[in-house]
Formats: structure tokens, sequence, C-alpha cells
């Protein structure tokens, strides 16, 4: 079987479930070497037995993305170990709840911000000099068609999704005569967890899955990807979004 990522090291946030956990099969098919990050120890164990019996291998971070400190640790653990990193997939997110502004709560509002914002910060300040040392350093982002429609109700999501596009889209100005490549990945609705959270009604399995997206996150990844600091639309059988520039 072709392993067009053999030999590379590819950190996964999210990754016990959903589109997190299809991604780090799929890359570990491919031949990647998958730093599994997630909160639950079980789920990564039942995943490390699926990438085994795949043939392929992953190493195991139980953590809290709000743990700032332990990213900066894995930064500097990887590079002990690798040297460098050649993929990075900031999956991890939070929905928060869906209600007004006026009606969040502060720690709903400061816990989404931590984990959809802060903590793919912190990923990239920590990873950033591991995937310039990479031949071709690819991040990949996944965010959110909420970040541009701005429905009621969804305000601290779609905020939270707002700022990360303007995160990604600035990392991949300041690295962009490096060989790092920076993409944002709009999945929209796929059969996960936070999507029966938000849309409760709705019939699971008139939705795509995570497995289906998982071949495009590994097409983002490979060596041979060009563009960035844009977004990569599964919506629209992968079309590319330009970033909207001011008149």
């Amino acid at each position: 079987m072709d392993k067009p990522l053999q030999n590379r090291v590819a950190v996964v946030t999210g990754a016990s479930r959903g589109i997190g956990r299809a991604a780090a099969l799929a890359l570990a098919e491919a031949g990647a070497h998958v730093i599994a990050l997630a909160r639950t120890q079980g789920a990564l164990e039942s995943l490390d037995d699926e990438i085994r019996a795949k043939g392929a291998s992953a190493t195991l971070v139980p953590v809290n993305l709000k743990d700032f400190d332990a990213l900066d640790r894995l930064g500097a653990a990887i590079y002990e170990r690798w040297g460098k990193l050649d993929i990075l997939l900031g999956n991890a997110g939070q929905l928060g709840e869906l209600a007004p502004i006026t009606h969040i709560d502060q720690p709903v509002w400061d816990e989404v911000m931590a984990v959809n914002v802060t903590a793919n910060y912190r990923l990239i300040r920590s990873l950033d000099p591991l995937l310039r040392a990479s031949d071709a350093g690819r991040a990949i982002f996944i965010t959110s068609g909420a970040a541009h429609k701005h429905k009621a109700y969804w305000g601290v999501y779609s905020v939270s999704k707002a700022a990360l596009e303007a995160l990604v889209r600035t990392y991949a100005a300041e690295t962009e005569t490096t060989p790092v490549r920076a993409m944002l990945l709009n999945p929209g609705p796929l059969r996960t967890a936070m999507r029966r959270t938000a849309m409760p009604g709705e019939d699971p399995l008139t939705l795509k899955t995570p497995e289906d997206l998982a071949p495009h996150i590994v097409k983002l990844a490979l060596p041979s990807w060009t563009q960035t600091g844009k977004i990569y639309d599964f919506t629209q059988d992968g079309r590319i979004i330009e970033p909207q520039m001011p008149a």
C-alpha cells in the first residue's frame, strides 16, 4: 500500500473521537507516526489499538488543552525525540452553549476561547520551530462556517472560529517564505457529537461522516500541498476560499 506520509510525524488534537479520531487513523494508515492528544486515556488506548492493527504507531498524550504549560512541554519532548514536526492538526474544539450573547456566562466564554483559540495559539508557539525544521511542515486547523454566518445564539462559537481564522491566516503570512503551509479546513455538518448537541432534531444519517473527511486531511498534510492561508471547504468538494481583502 502507498504510504505518502512515511517517516513523517503528526500531532492531532481531540484525537479520541469524531474528526480527530478519523484523521489520526487516516494519517497513520498513510504512514505517519501520530502523536494523539485527548483528555480521555481509555479512548486514546482504543485509538492506539486501531492504529497498531493497521501496522502503524502512535504516541499517546492524555492532556487537557487548557494546560498551556503542558503544550510547551510537548514541543520540547517532540524536539528531543524527533527534532522536527511535519504535521499539526488543530482539531479539538468546544461548542459552548447556544444562547444570546447577553446570556452566556463568563466561564462558558472563557472555556470556548481557551480551547478554540488560545490552545491553538500556544500549539503554534510551541511547535512552530519544529514545523520549520521539517522539509514540508503542514499546519491544519478546523474552522466552521459559523465564523462568517453570525447566526443568532451561536455567538461564542462564531467569535472563537473567527478569531482562529485570523490567527491561522496571520501565521500563514508569517511563514510564507518557509517550508510551512498553514490551512483552515471547513468540514461543514458531519455526524459528530458536537453536531448532535447543536442540532438534536437532525437525522444523523443525512450527514457525511468524519471518515469521509479524513482523506482530505491527509491531502492537506502531504508535502506536495502548496497553498497557505486559505480555507479548504469540504462542503464544496474542496473548493479553496481566498481571504477577503479590504477594499
